[in-house]
């Protein structure tokens, strides 16, 4: 069991600069290099008893019992959120930035987001995660129903953009003694009755769709309308998840971290064969219209409490604080982006826990209000 500890300015300084220089250089960190690359006013010995006492209470760890201390989850978690600091002058300058790489040029939407993936790879050096918008500019244009031979459903959805998604339904128990022609026949005029009912509906309606008003105006199908809901409502919520953009593979896997090929292909898993559970991450429909905020554990400097703070524009899920295993090496910087107020969509970094996190943090929080104002304007 982690020991609880109260921080005090020494511990929160050597933790600080234990944190920073394991950033720069990779390398585990003991007291003499503190001792002489920080002018902290202690002696070398005062520093490794300091050290010590942030290992047991769970901030650092020795990946070798002769080398010195690294910064675990929990360590990155209160470096982020009680000892990291930047200025307003410092994001708006980032944001300057990287309005000056996208001026000049009447952008179509798609080309500024794979611009603005390009730059922020560019910039960070870690891999550039963003989602094309979900709501406002995505709707119904046909649903088709057609019976399968196994005697299930198959329901196909397109949007206006022609993107097709399908999922199957097992045949109510209502149904089942029907002959195919009958069925056939039927889930032909159903889909006809669904298709008035929604088409042209953005996918934003559908998700909070009364699924109720719906089963007044078509009750014989009452059952049937039960087990479709089930089973497309978490389509509809995901917002038919579009193409993910993504940059910045080959600058992330120079890494340390990802020098071992198992871990590489780890990475490759996730965005290659883990896009669905990872875009689940990116953009969550339900908690973007919720006040946005930190999705991690928030910690106070007293450990085992928790803080009340201010809930920031950007997200951060750190090491295991990510739902996928194979996410556990990396940090998942968010920040999500809006058309006028409506949640749309989300820009991210994914690199490792030993993450330049002054320098990301401002990145991605200034590059969705870029795209936020470009796409309210358009």
């Amino acid at each position: 069991m982690v020991k609880p500890l109260r921080l005090n300015d020494r511990h929160q300084q050597i933790l600080r600069a234990t944190v920073q220089h394991y950033i720069a250089t990779a390398e585990p960190v003991g007291s003499q290099t503190l001792a002489q690359e920080y002018q902290f006013a202690v002696s070398s010995a005062t520093i490794r008893n300091a050290l010590g006492q942030l290992e047991k209470a769970g901030l650092l760890y020795q990946p070798h019992v002769s080398a010195g201390r690294v910064p675990s989850d929990s360590g990155y978690r209160i470096y982020v959120d009680n000892l990291l600091t930047w200025s307003d002058r410092q994001s708006r300058t980032v944001k300057q930035k990287l309005e000056n790489e996208i001026s000049g040029d009447n952008w179509h939407f798609e080309a500024l987001i794979q611009r603005m993936g390009q730059i922020l790879a560019s910039l960070s050096g870690y891999i550039t995660l963003i989602t094309f918008p979900q709501t406002e500019t995505v709707h119904l244009r046909h649903l088709q129903l057609m019976l399968l031979p196994s005697h299930q459903i198959l329901i196909i959805l397109v949007t206006d953009s022609y993107h097709t998604h399908s999922l199957t339904l097992d045949l109510p128990a209502t149904m089942e003694a029907k002959e195919e022609g009958e069925l056939e026949q039927e889930l032909a005029i159903f889909s006809n009755f669904l298709n008035a009912q929604l088409r042209g509906k953005n996918l934003s309606e559908l998700s909070h769709l009364n699924w109720q008003e719906l089963d007044q105006k078509f009750s014989i199908y009452a059952d049937f309308l039960q087990g479709l809901q089930q089973q497309i409502k978490p389509l509809l919520q995901r917002r038919m998840a579009g193409p993910l953009v993504v940059h910045g593979v080959s600058k992330v896997i120079q890494q340390p971290e990802f020098s071992q090929l198992e871990q590489v292909q780890m990475l490759l898993s996730l965005l290659e064969q883990e896009q669905e559970q990872l875009f689940s991450l990116l953009f969550d429909p339900d908690d973007c219209w919720d006040s946005l905020g930190n999705l991690g554990q928030e910690t106070s400097l007293l450990m085992g409490e928790m803080a009340p703070r201010s809930r920031p524009v950007v997200t951060l899920r750190i090491g295991a604080e990510n739902p996928l295993e194979s996410m556990h090496p990396c940090t998942l910087v968010s920040a999500i982006y809006r058309q006028k107020k409506v949640p749309v969509g989300s820009v991210s970094i994914l690199g490792p826990t030993r993450m330049v996190y002054q320098q990301t943090i401002p990145l991605v929080e200034q590059a969705a209000e870029c795209l936020s104002e470009a796409l309210s304007k358009n």
